[in-house]
């Protein structure tokens, strides 16, 4: 028989997942933090550069206001020998002067005297008001379409104090942009690096700190396939608090199944003691006058016995199904079975034959609640086998239609068997087919009852043996 189908456990949706949470955090966190810090070293970078080319570019305009003379009309004179740079002399190399004239109405005349750098060309700049000695800095496009940075500042020529004139100084901004460029793709690829770095630390440290969880994961896995009773293992000060919370919980509810099943039995026993009295009493050579009351008597006694048999057994299993920690070996069990069954129908010589399992199985629940289950199939099927019963088990491994490995046992006979319609109204409570078969009627529908409360079912059917086959589907504890 195939395990009950069970529906695949619901996707965890990536946001529930601490892993992807504090890499996403740490993940955004460090890409902000790269971003201003790109922005902020190169926006130094290019302030510094610029600062230490205005620098240098200072020094050229001072050294052209020192070598400015005026002959003896007034008119501005420069040595271009007396100049140290050699740029001063190549056409279009990236560093120009020049003098203007300034008229008292405001107009100019440009290019009065310009280096031989500006070849046929002039610095065309607008108007500015400038105050003697005064520096100005601008940014225009000069010779072949290059940027420059210019600075200028107006003089007077000594005795003349209508004449104004302003020099200009410029050099091409293309290798220091050039410069920062450079400077801004290294540093945002080291940057890029860095990140990719500050990522992996990142993933390695969630990995190492949710390690433990892992352990706990494992630990709580223990507990419920059966092969510990409590969470156990090392873990973190962290997590520990929470270990041994769960374990007192565990405790607990052991503490207050046991007292429950206590209690049941207790009352079980309070209420047979009376029941036998009476029973005794009406089995007792009756009265002529009351025969009918005796009968009546008995008859409730039986009555009575089974519902407590009923729900004693449901108690007890309600309060003890699907504990953590249960694991119980099937072969001991079903040996001894098979010996008290031997014993009780030796007068019928029934062959009992059990095919043993190539792995060694275990059932995810009590001992007490697995005999009750296979101890009334094997003795209704030792009630109605002619001379055959034979039971089999097997292992169904998770992935085949359940969530976990179930364990299957079929014990099947070679009586008459039961016919399709009459199979539901066997499991139902106190339905006897046969008056003549002794039993309570109880025998299969606790069965399907008890299999219920574990999670498994319990499934009739023809069996091989020509009678009637009745598999009993259990979830399985792992054998580690």
């Amino acid at each position: 028989m195939s395990a009950q189908a069970v529906p695949p456990a619901p996707a965890v949706h990536w946001s529930r997942s601490l892993r992807v949470r504090l890499l996403a955090v740490t993940l955004a966190g460090a890409a902000v933090a790269m971003a201003l810090a790109g922005l902020v070293l190169s926006g130094l970078f290019r302030e510094h550069v610029q600062q230490q080319f205005q620098a240098a570019l200072q020094l050229q305009l001072d050294q052209i206001t020192a070598r400015l003379e005026f002959d003896a009309q007034g008119q501005p004179v420069i040595a271009a020998e007396a100049l140290s740079d050699p740029r001063w002399l190549k056409p279009y190399s990236g560093l120009y002067w020049q003098v203007d004239a300034m008229a008292p109405d405001g107009r100019e005349r440009a290019g009065v005297l310009r280096s031989r750098s500006l070849w046929d060309t002039s610095l065309a700049l607008q108007v500015d008001a400038l105050a003697d000695g005064t520096v100005h800095v601008h940014e225009m496009t000069g010779p072949q379409g290059a940027p420059l940075l210019v600075l200028e500042r107006t003089v007077r020529a000594e005795g003349v104090h209508a004449a104004r004139w302003r020099l200009i100084v410029a050099a091409d901004l293309q290798a220091t942009q050039a410069a920062t460029a450079r400077f801004t793709g290294v540093l945002g690829l080291s940057l890029a690096v860095l990140l990719l770095l500050l990522v992996a630390a990142a993933w390695a440290q969630v990995a190492v700190g949710l390690k433990p969880l892992q352990a706990l994961q494992r630990a709580v896995q223990d507990v419920q396939e059966a092969r510990a009773s409590q969470l156990q293992g090392s873990f973190p000060a962290e997590v520990q608090p929470l270990v041994d919370d769960f374990n007192a919980v565990l405790r607990r509810h052991g503490e207050v199944v046991e007292r429950a099943r206590t209690q049941a039995g207790n009352l079980a026993h309070a209420l047979k003691t009376p029941l036998t009295v009476l029973e005794n009493a009406a089995c007792t050579r009756p009265p002529t006058d009351h025969p009918q009351l005796a009968a009546l008597v008995r008859e409730q006694v039986v009555v009575a016995r089974r519902h407590i048999d009923w729900h004693l057994a449901r108690s007890r299993v309600s309060a003890s199904a699907r504990l953590p920690g249960q694991r119980t070996p099937l072969q001991p069990v079903v040996d001894g079975l098979v010996r008290v069954m031997n014993k009780v129908h030796a007068d019928r010589l029934v062959d009992i034959s059990v095919e043993p399992s190539a792995v060694p199985l275990f059932f995810a629940g009590e001992a007490q609640d697995l005999q009750e289950m296979l101890g009334n199939l094997l003795d209704n099927a030792c009630k109605w086998a002619q001379a055959a019963v034979r039971l089999q088990m097997q292992l169904l491994p998770a992935g085949s239609g359940a969530a976990q490995p179930q364990l299957v046992v079929a014990v099947e006979d070679d009586g008459p068997g039961i016919d399709a319609a009459q199979r539901d109204q066997a499991l139902e409570r106190g339905v006897r087919l046969d008056e003549t078969v002794p039993g309570t009627g109880l025998g299969l529908a606790i069965v399907q009852d008890l299999a219920a409360l574990y999670g498994g079912r319990l499934d009739l059917e023809p069996a091989g043996l020509g009678g009637l086959r009745a598999t009993l589907t259990l979830p399985a504890a792992s054998a580690h």
